[in-house]
């Protein structure tokens, strides 16, 4: 199958978030299982050609292309990775040459108009007909719309399916209806209800969601959740009327790179079979945080973005009594100044139990992750979540609010009758956090059941090669939907 692959950002070349991490491993996956994929993202001023040995694509040079009422000019760049997946940057210096990927300047629809319009004219330059164009969030959203309405004439995309995944439906893309006509889009079909229109404005996503064959989301439960007013953002009646062409499928993760088995950020290595290498990473996780170690003490972990989906304000609320455990806590996280000057304080509060680190450290996440007993994710909402799965990966108990991915990934124990794999919560307070902390802590000392539900943890199978395989059920799907 020939995939087209429209992102916004990607790793290893730019990352602001959980897109980039599917970006990168998703068309990899999709690669190993036979399937040919391009990925067009912008060149970002981010993004250097030499560090990626990027190749310059002589036949696009200087390629003018319309957009906003003016014609600018693109280059591109090219990269073939080991993987297998190719990878076609868009050079338009006075479009993606900004301190920050995303903008609120005047021109952030025109930024990824050109995006989408660039990747149709490449895919027509070297006459390659996709099978499936696979949009991410309201950057790329317009495609189905461009593919039915735009470029409806050129016979190339005639048996091209478009499916479109939802990362964030919070994120929306919406703009002022004048900005249809930069898009190349009749007006005529914009109005009150209409594909376009969305609360008296132009929105990427919603346009896209009418148009698209399929759409995915990047948990079952999430997609359960978006049809609801509390998790819609406005959205949900749409996402009600598109319910069964709606899939959740979970995000995947790497496994070469979050492994207890082979980390090259930690100096002992474990699995399943022999957790006692875990023990030594714990007592190396709390040297380097200056805390005494002692085994029978339980180490809780956050790496978290100081944000209210987070659920910081529960951990803020509970502080003062969960201190009162035989316990520690190590966080690992920046955001709101809100949030940074609790977590200074909690460290100050209660010096030997609490270290914080404000900031990003993906050498300190591994180690946290590795020598923590129990890692918490109280999220308000959480579509996905990555780190609770590479927490359960190894052996490192979660603790989580029940939403997202975090519902279809963590078991709590005591409701799976003790064949869980870690603690959950439904309410969103302080209470339920604190009472499901409490219940991991009592049941930490039996460490015969401890370790069964570690391992219970580390034996799941995240990979993306589960999660390709169903992405590819869905692009046969959208496929059936136009007849091909």
């Amino acid at each position: 199958m020939k995939i087209c692959f429209a992102t916004s950002e990607c790793v290893p070349f730019v990352k602001t978030g959980g897109l980039a991490d599917v970006s990168g491993a998703l068309p990899a996956a999709l690669v190993a299982a036979g399937n040919e994929v391009k990925v067009f993202l912008p060149l970002y001023e981010a993004i250097r050609v030499l560090d990626h040995d990027l190749i310059f694509a002589h036949e696009f040079h200087n390629t003018p292309v319309r957009v906003g009422g003016k014609t600018v000019t693109i280059n591109v760049w090219y990269k073939r990775a080991e993987s297998g997946v190719e990878y076609y940057f868009i050079d338009c210096p006075q479009y993606y040459h900004r301190p920050q990927v995303y903008t609120n300047d005047a021109d952030e629809g025109e930024r990824f108009i050109l995006l989408q319009d660039a990747a149709f004219l490449i895919m027509q330059r070297f006459n390659w007909a996709p099978d499936v164009i696979h949009c991410n969030d309201w950057q790329t959203a317009l495609m189905p719309v461009f593919l039915r309405e735009k470029y409806q004439w050129d016979r190339l995309f005639q048996r091209t399916a478009s499916v479109l995944s939802i990362h964030n439906v919070g994120y929306q893309g919406r703009f002022s209806k004048d900005l249809l006509a930069s898009a190349g889009l009749s007006p005529a079909k914009y109005h009150l209800g209409g594909a376009y229109e969305f609360y008296d404005s132009f929105s990427f996503l919603k346009s896209g969601l009418m148009y698209a064959d399929m759409i995915t989301t990047v948990s079952p439960t999430y997609a359960q959740e978006i049809q609801t007013a509390e998790f819609g953002a406005g959205m949900e009646t749409v996402l009600r009327g598109r319910a069964p062409d709606l899939a959740g499928i979970l995000n995947g993760i790497d496994t070469q790179e979050w492994s207890p088995r082979t980390d090259r950020f930690t100096a002992h290595h474990y699995d399943e079979n022999d957790l006692a290498a875990k023990l030594k990473n714990k007592q190396a996780l709390l040297a380097h945080a200056h805390l005494p170690f002692d085994e029978n003490v339980p180490v809780f972990g956050m790496i978290t973005r100081l944000t209210e989906q987070k659920g910081l304000e529960l951990v803020a609320s509970a502080f003062d009594v969960i201190m009162q455990w035989p316990i520690q806590f190590l966080i690992l996280g920046s955001g709101a100044q809100k949030y940074e000057d609790f977590l200074r304080w909690a460290a100050q509060s209660y010096p030997g139990k609490v270290a914080v680190y404000t900031g990003f450290n993906n050498e300190l996440a591994h180690w946290i992750t590795a020598g923590c007993d129990m890692f918490i994710m109280p999220s308000r909402y959480e579509p996905c979540g990555l780190n609770q799965m590479y927490c359960l990966n190894y052996g490192t108990v979660p603790i989580v609010r029940r939403t997202g991915g975090l519902a279809d990934t963590v078991q709590d124990y005591y409701e799976f009758h003790g064949e869980g794999n870690g603690f959950s919560f439904y309410d969103f307070t302080a209470h339920a956090l604190w009472t499901s902390m409490q219940r991991a802590l009592n049941l930490f000392p039996q460490t015969e059941v401890w370790q069964k539900i570690m391992r219970r943890g580390m034996r799941a199978d995240f990979s993306w090669n589960h999660s390709a395989r169903q992405y590819l059920e869905v692009y046969q799907r959208a496929q059936s939907k136009r007849g091909i």
